[in-house]
């Protein structure tokens, strides 16, 4: 049986890198762990997600949402909602 490391594996089974099929799988695992992040500080707060709407102005439902990465995320969403949770943000931006 032949033996991959992780970027081969990543290049066969999700394209390489730069293909549209890569960017799309890298962009929505982004979103994954953002949703993650967003659901463990809330539980950190001790927060429901209807709590948490409530300080941002939005729905249990939007809150969810967010946390399961299902939809559009903006920036001012994501800043609002970890402001909200009093958690630092940032942004790395590299070319």
């Amino acid at each position: 049986m032949k033996k991959y490391t992780l970027a081969e594996a990543e290049d066969k089974l999700i394209g390489l890198k730069g293909t549209p099929e890569r960017n799309q799988y890298e962009f929505e695992l982004k979103l994954e762990l953002i949703g993650d992040m967003i659901k463990k500080a809330r539980r950190r707060r001790h927060l429901t997600q209807a709590q948490l709407g409530e300080l941002i102005g939005v729905k249990k439902a939007q809150i969810s949402r967010l946390e399961n990465s299902a939809g559009n995320i903006t920036i001012e969403t994501i800043l609002k909602v970890f402001d909200a949770l009093e958690a630092k943000v940032s942004f790395k931006v590299s070319l």
